[in-house]
């Protein structure tokens, strides 16, 4: 064995010594019996702190004559004499808590983020002891060298030579707030609001003053005995500009933010009938300025949720083995005798080993034609013994040739692995997602609303479910249940059922389905048309707020640019996920096609991602029009070369190990080959369980309500020929007493289908009873009372007898 591969086994036999569970249990236990003696010294300490400062450090071992007072013996008055009297003081009672905590965590104790529990308690100690030997600077003889310690005492009177006591104290209090606004999200709440209501207190009193004076000038004599009037309308406009008696809070603004776009529609409203303008330009409605709102905040409405921590996933390092010396060796032998017996000299050949496969990169000789290296594949696979072997010829942007050579022992991927990486962590992707490792072993991130859809095939078994759970996973680590919601749809039933518990907080659904996640074709349907009407209604959202696509339109309405009282509203993005897209197309055909193309053709603008998976990767299933929509494709292993080029439109597939072992491709870009993540089964239930126990919404998102007779017939007016149903005026009066313009509320009362009640609100909107559509919201009912529907009916049924 070599120097090398003697160096890299005996550091290997480091790393593993070091991971064995045994070594971390004890180092625990000992770190959390040292913590307990650490606080049982410093305690003692404080009471015999005078008899045991005599000690020198050798006659703590030395001379066994010698006793000490402290309750720790000799080295524990030696260590506590140390941390609190040279160094911090009193406030190095809580150094003990560090050794516990980390004690604790190698015992595998779930203690929330450790390394910010650590540096909190080492600046507490730090501040601690500046503040005590600054506060209590008469008491220096305490401990020796007061409260603060040593440390706490030169630095305070270094300041007070150059600041002052008053200098010092101003110092030590603006650090401390400084501490707390950084530290504790509860205290910088508190303090806002303790502010806040200062600014409010100031407001009201100079709107008092105001106010008395005002008063005071109108009761004034008129020396002159001039007209009045001009000077009432001016006190009256002054009136009119006072700021409001109540100041906003941020828990406050969405209560009152409705009432306050009211009022300045009105006083628009009045403006314009008072100058004779009956028309408003299109576009300036929409715009509304309130800059003493602040600007808007989605997660207000679950401000207490948390996204989930890292600690709910396993980091499956077990079967972790690195490739041998040995291994590389052999493989690159082989590689260069194989292409020396077929008269193909090379220059150099050199190994990049990732965690499923090793990348042998070689650069041959002048005058090697590409293409006879790449003739070679099963040549070289039969010569060393290994499956899925792949050429890359040349590498893009290299000039070499690659040769992926599977590894004897590949690695396990784990999702916490990928998901902990800096490069997922620090993202600003607006939908990222981290799906595992390429062969260099880095972190594989993708933005999913730039691919903008994708699709996912490969044959049954090969890891097509667990990158698609993958995906799930890191947009629920990364997007608040506000800024994102998933449509699951599982004709197979079992795979996207575990995620049933996020109805309230991630999932949309129709308005009259009981279940989130849609496993029945026919709904299915009905849920794909009803995204295309989302669609349409956010794009004339987009239209008149003169933007191009979501993001730029969020901009705009959280700097409060766009007013709610005409139809605008946030938008989270939507990822619709089909797991078997074969089943649908097999039984439903253009129906499902058709729609789902619309939505990959335009949906990307406002917010709407795909995500088609299916283990058929066949020209029926994979069609041209999904093809050419779905530009960004991931493939596991199928079992033909037809299969691989119908998925990516390049063989390759076919040459995968399975496991996981993947090819994708960005909107076009060159083919990378990627580990998948490996994420199991009880993590994704511990994932859901922890969101679904958090502050949700009160129901899941609702999509638009789609009638599927009427818009398979043709328009409705053609549909019913202009004859109202049966139940048109009990729906009325139903609709009018209850102020509430919901196809579900007739659907209920009346016992009746959904279609049918969908054609009876259609017929109810077409006659004015009720207004449009408008997206998730229930239609407004546009009369206010039952005398004036009366009245309506009667004028109504007189015209239909006159007819």
């Amino acid at each position: 064995m070599s120097a090398k591969a003697k160096k890299v086994e005996g550091k290997n036999q480091i790393i593993s010594f070091i991971k064995d569970d045994r070594i971390r249990l004890l180092t625990g236990l000992l770190l959390v019996l040292f913590s307990a003696f650490m606080l049982f010294a410093f305690i003692s300490y404080l009471f015999t702190w005078r008899a045991d400062q005599s000690f020198a450090f050798g006659e703590v071992l030395s001379d066994a004559s010698i006793r000490a007072d402290n309750w720790a013996g000799k080295s524990g008055a030696r260590l506590a004499n140390l941390f609190i009297s040279k160094w911090f003081g009193v406030s190095a009672l809580a150094i003990p808590f560090v050794f516990g905590l980390i004690g604790l965590s190698l015992l595998n104790v779930k203690l929330g983020k450790l390394g910010r529990l650590v540096r909190l308690i080492f600046i507490s100690v730090i501040l601690g002891s500046l503040t005590t030997a600054f506060v209590f600077s008469p008491f220096k003889s305490f401990l020796g060298s007061g409260f603060g310690g040593y440390h706490g005492l030169v630095i305070t009177e270094w300041l007070n030579a150059v600041l002052g006591k008053v200098g010092t104290g101003f110092v030590l209090f603006i650090l401390i707030i400084t501490f707390l606004v950084f530290s504790f999200q509860a205290f910088w709440e508190w303090l806002k609001i303790v502010l806040t209501a200062k600014q409010k207190t100031e407001i009201d009193t100079e709107e008092k003053i105001t106010a008395e004076t005002d008063t005071e000038k109108e009761v004034e004599p008129n020396p002159d005995n001039t007209d009045l009037t001009f000077e009432i309308e001016r006190l009256t406009e002054s009136a009119d500009a006072v700021i409001p008696d109540h100041v906003l809070l941020e828990d406050d603004v969405r209560n009152s933010e409705e009432d306050m776009f009211k009022e300045a529609d009105e006083d628009v409203e009045e403006t314009e009938e008072e100058e004779g303008n009956a028309e408003v330009v299109e576009g300036d409605e929409d715009v509304f300025d309130e800059s003493s709102l602040g600007e808007y905040d989605p997660t207000l409405d679950l401000s207490e949720f948390r996204l989930p921590p890292i600690d709910l996933l396993d980091k499956h390092e077990a079967n972790n083995i690195d490739v041998t010396d040995e291994e590389l060796i052999s493989n690159k032998k082989r590689i260069v005798q194989t292409l020396a017996d077929y008269k193909i000299q090379i220059k150099s050949i050199k190994a990049t080993i990732g965690p499923t496969v090793t990348l042998y990169e070689i650069v041959p000789e002048a005058g090697v034609r590409i293409s006879k290296i790449k003739n070679l594949e099963d040549d070289i696979a039969l010569s060393i013994s290994a499956i899925g072997i792949r050429i890359i010829a040349p590498i893009p942007g290299k000039g070499t040739i690659g040769i992926e050579v599977p590894n004897q022992t590949p690695q396990i991927v784990s999702m916490r692995s990928v998901l902990s990486s800096p490069k997922f962590v620090n993202t600003t992707a607006d939908l990222a997602v981290a799906i595992g490792k390429t062969i260099q072993n880095e972190t594989f991130v993708f933005d999913l609303a730039k691919m903008p859809h994708l699709l996912v095939a490969g044959a049954t078994s090969m890891g097509k479910s667990v990158g698609l759970n993958c995906i799930i996973t890191s947009l629920l680590y990364k997007k608040h249940p506000s800024d994102l919601k998933f449509v699951f749809i599982d004709p197979k039933k079992v795979e996207l059922t575990m995620y049933s518990k996020l109805d309230k907080h991630y999932l949309a659904k129709l308005p009259d389905d009981e279940e989130a996640i849609y496993t029945d074709t026919k709904k299915v349907i009905n849920v794909l048309n009803s995204l295309c009407i989302l669609m349409d209604s956010r794009y004339d959202l987009l239209k008149k707020a003169h933007v191009k696509n979501i993001k730029e339109y969020n901009v705009k309405f959280k700097a409060r640019k766009l007013n709610p009282n005409h139809g605008h509203y946030y938008m989270c993005y939507i990822v619709v996920v089909i797991d078997e897209f074969a089943d649908l197309i097999s039984t439903a055909g253009k129906e499902i096609e058709t729609p789902l193309a619309r939505l990959a053709q335009v949906a990307r603008a406002i917010g709407v991602h795909l995500i088609v998976a299916t283990q058929r990767p066949s020209a029926n299933i994979i069609t041209g029009v999904i093809k050419a929509n779905f530009p960004s494709r991931i493939a596991f292993r199928v079992s033909s070369m037809i299969d691989s080029r119908t998925i990516l439109d390049s063989p390759g597939a076919n040459q995968l190990i399975g496991r996981g072992d993947m090819l994708i491709t960005a909107a076009g870009a060159d083919l990378i080959r990627i580990q998948c993540a490996f994420i199991d089964t009880p993590e994704i239930e511990r994932l859901t369980e922890f969101i679904s126990s958090q502050q949700h919404y009160p129901e899941c998102m609702l999509l638009p309500e789609f009638n599927a007779d009427e818009n398979s017939l043709g328009e409705p007016e053609a549909q019913d020929n202009g004859r109202r149903d049966e139940l048109f005026e009990e729906a009325a009066r139903l609709i009018v007493g209850h102020q509430q313009g919901s196809t579900s509320l007739i659907q209920r009362k009346f016992a009746i289908g959904y279609n049918r009640a969908g054609r009876i609100m259609d017929q109810l909107e077409r006659v004015g009873v009720v207004g449009a559509f408008e997206g998730s919201k229930a239609r407004k009912v546009l009369y206010p009372d039952m005398y004036t529907l009366e009245k309506f009916l009667n004028e109504l049924s007189g015209k239909g007898s006159g007819n």
